[in-house]
């Protein structure tokens, strides 16, 4: 995956809350094995802390200067987006909200940006105060995606998947796959009910994983407002198999024989390894939100 040497990279729709404290209490959830097994369903991609049960209210945080100028200062082009991995990030948030953008305004819609938090160690949302463990999530509370730079090294040497650029471009776009939902107003309902195989929980997050693919599809063809070219100038097939490995890697039946040595699917939050990869190249393939109907 590689970016146009020469595009603007916007750090606006990038807040960088990198080692700033966070004030009230520590985030909990329930003690035991019950806990270790409900932060690993839910350590990737999408399940905010609300439902973990951890701590509530909006608590919030100043960035520190030194680390509110550092994207700032650091990640300007589409170069430096080629070289540093927290402006490949910040890339990947222009990439997609600019798709996004474009797609809703060809809809006679409106699209609403939502800002990407780095955090590190733990943050305070309107979701709750959360912990790195909960992995990226998207908050509907204030519609922001929160990320912890630090899940790409666990995604590799933790969970094994193959790691690479379009790997960490993957899970930041199925965040924002939920933040579309949230502006379509599915988001709050399909997040209802318990969880398993067949549940809203697991459809919200295929059709998550579906318009990240929408987005890869589109990728290399949606101009930058910046230079009128695309931010992303090359997506290879390596690197659409490295999106797919990671699809893998976090699925629930994955994760489940990984850490508990068993799959049970009456917990799944997320769906299977197969249904993630699936519904990825469903909207890849097809580069339309409307075949991403997971709940159908």
């Amino acid at each position: 995956m590689r970016f146009d040497d020469d595009a603007n990279l916007d750090t606006s729709e990038v807040q960088d809350r990198r080692g700033s404290p966070i004030p009230g209490g520590r985030a909990t959830v329930g003690g035991g094995l019950a806990a270790v097994i409900a932060l690993l369903l839910a350590l990737f991609l999408g399940v905010g802390p609300e439902r973990l049960g951890l701590s509530s209210g909006a608590d919030t945080a100043t960035p520190a200067p030194s680390s509110l100028a550092q994207v700032q200062r650091s990640c300007r082009t589409g170069k430096d987006a080629n070289t540093r991995e927290d402006c490949r990030a910040v890339a990947v948030v222009n990439s997609v909200q600019d798709y996004w953008a474009q797609q809703f305004r060809r809809r006679h819609g409106t699209y609403s940006a939502s800002p990407t938090v780095f955090f590190s160690g733990r943050v305070g949302t309107a979701c709750g105060t959360a912990t790195s463990a909960v992995g990226p999530f998207y908050c509907g509370g204030d519609r922001k995606v929160y990320l912890d730079l630090g899940f790409f090294d666990e995604l590799r040497t933790k969970f094994g998947a193959s790691g690479g650029a379009f790997a960490q471009a993957y899970v930041i776009a199925h965040e924002y796959g939920h933040h579309v939902q949230d502006l379509q107003g599915l988001l709050g309902h399909a997040q209802d009910g318990p969880a398993g195989p067949d549940s809203n929980l697991v459809r919200t997050e295929l059709q998550a994983d579906c318009y990240a693919g929408v987005w890869a599809h589109h990728a290399t063809t949606t101009p930058d407002p910046s230079t009128g070219r695309p931010l992303v100038a090359d997506l290879t097939a390596a690197d659409i198999r490295d999106g797919l490995d990671a699809a893998a890697a976090v699925g629930d039946d994955r994760i489940q024989q990984r850490f508990q040595g068993r799959v049970t699917p009456e917990i799944w939050t997320h769906g299977s390894a197969r249904q993630r990869q699936q519904w990825f190249l469903q909207g890849y393939r097809t580069g339309d939100m409307w075949q991403c109907d997971t709940f159908r």
